[in-house]
């Protein structure tokens, strides 16, 4: 079945035959001061700015230079089209991305839902941020710093009253901080041999696959910026801060200090697609795009190209440099040598406080994009709300990487191989999903434009071509 409105201007075409036709409601004005709303596209950047921008791309530049930097730029220009896909389909009926695709299969939410936590299982992010944190004092086991790194997580995502606005703030502060660890690198550590590669870069991009592998450039493209789950979260984010008819949905509270939370089970909504809702929608999408570009994708691609060329400066020719967190004990070293001991400290209290807050965004999305997803598809009728859910996801997550860390697992060739290829193969199968939905369910005035649909096509081919390939790599390497 499909739930249709209709006017002589176009009409939604939501399938009903897996979840409850959607609510008919305006679409809401847009605030008059936008720049209030402003937030989640900073999110999406904040928590995107975590092992790849501060340990593989970096890494890259020490192997290889600056050549392989257009494929971060690439990578952060496809997850804009996508994130604004995503949102569109948020932004027109308040549901998630992750809900729409259950319209149309009944466990498509749930195959992205352990997709994501086959991506983040492992505490890679909590120990990063352990290690920088050992540098940065000279002592300290790696193993249970992480271990109250993820204790300190669960308890700030579990006790916050609404958990949007903590992240929003924690994520602020640390993009401050990269900032300013940006501004303060181009004043003293970055010099004129990286200044000469990067012009080298723009003038003779190089595609390195000889010397990296498929693997670690997958992985390098896919999470340059978000990447995987994460871009799919940028539904909930906007739902939470307002946006279109995401203001009609609660947000997600603490089940034990945040206000008790309303139905969250009215499934979507949808709005007349009259001249006064058009006129409103057009508002809402420029300053979505807008918001999007000016937040997410300057501040991903400002950060990657800057703590790439603080890695070119320090590291490259350096022949003990292996790819392993390590590399950041010898860049730190190498500025406190280059521009004093301060600098090198500053360095991996940055970086630290960088892990930190992009592990504690992991955790949110991976547990809000499953407990969105049980509560809408499997637990409509239940008792358990979202926020208890949501509760008991992030505990799990915790639980599990705890008892990684104090088994002293490493992590085998399998797990290596599911975290390279994960991300690239959600975003492969996505991209098409969000085709499919945006160009049926919305009506023509708002449908995916010809444009984007070749944006889409473009990350479905290529994503789909580099999990391929990359698999084939690691085979041959067995």
């Amino acid at each position: 079945m499909t739930e249709t409105v209709s006017t002589d201007q176009g009409r939604f075409n939501l399938p009903t035959k897996n979840l409850p036709a959607p609510q008919v409601r305006d679409l809401p004005e847009p605030p008059s001061q936008t720049w209030r709303i402003v937030g989640p596209g900073m999110v999406g950047a904040g928590v995107g700015l975590a092992s790849g921008e501060f340990i593989l791309w970096p890494y890259i530049s020490s192997q290889v230079g600056l050549v392989f930097l257009w494929g971060a730029v690439v990578g952060v220009c496809i997850q804009w089209f996508l994130n604004m896909e995503i949102e569109r389909y948020t932004l027109a009926t308040g549901e998630t991305a992750l809900t729409g695709f259950n319209r149309y299969g009944k466990h498509w939410g749930l195959f992205f839902a352990i997709m994501t936590y086959f991506a983040n299982l492992w505490p890679g992010w909590a120990t990063s941020s352990a290690s920088m944190l050992t540098y940065l004092f000279g002592a300290g086991n790696p193993r249970w710093i992480a271990i109250g790194i993820l204790v300190s997580i669960g308890a700030i995502l579990t006790l916050a009253p609404v958990v949007y606005v903590m992240l929003e703030r924690l994520i602020f502060v640390k993009i401050a901080a990269v900032l300013l660890l940006v501004v303060l690198a181009l004043i003293f550590a970055i010099r004129g041999r990286t200044y000469s590669a990067l012009g080298d870069a723009v003038t003779g991009p190089q595609f390195p696959v000889e010397t990296l592998g498929f693997a670690l450039m997958m992985g390098a493209i896919a999470y340059a910026g978000a990447g995987g789950g994460q871009n799919l979260c940028q539904s909930n984010w906007i739902r939470d801060k307002g946006f279109g008819m995401g203001v009609h949905v609660p947000r997600l509270t603490s089940p034990v200090t945040g206000e008790k939370e309303a139905d969250p089970t009215a499934n979507g909504y949808t709005f007349p697609p009259d001249e006064a809702n058009l006129a409103r929608w057009r508002r809402w999408w420029k300053f979505a795009n807008l918001e999007q570009a000016l937040t997410f994708g300057a501040i991903t691609v400002v950060t990657i190209l800057f703590t790439s060329m603080l890695a070119h400066a320090t590291l490259f020719g350096n022949d003990a440099v292996e790819n392993k967190i390590g590399f950041l004990k010898i860049e730190g070293v190498t500025l406190q040598s280059l521009v004093g001991s301060w600098f090198g400290y500053l360095f991996w209290a940055i970086g630290a406080f960088s892990l930190f807050a992009a592990a504690a965004g992991i955790v949110d999305y991976t547990s809000r994009l499953a407990a969105d997803m049980v509560k809408a598809r499997y637990l409509r009728d239940s008792t358990l709300t979202e926020s208890k859910l949501y509760f008991f996801l992030v505990w799990g997550l915790v639980a599990f990487g705890i008892i990684v860390l104090l088994a002293g697992l490493d992590q085998p060739l399998v797990l290596l191989v599911i975290s390279a290829c994960t991300a690239g193969t959600m975003m492969f199968v996505y991209s098409g999903l969000l085709w499919w939905m945006n160009s049926r369910a919305l009506p023509k005035q708002i449908r995916i434009s010809r444009l984007r649909t070749g944006v889409l096509a473009f990350a479905f081919l290529a994503f789909g071509f580099l999990a391929v390939f990359t698999i084939i790599d690691q085979i041959k390497k067995l």
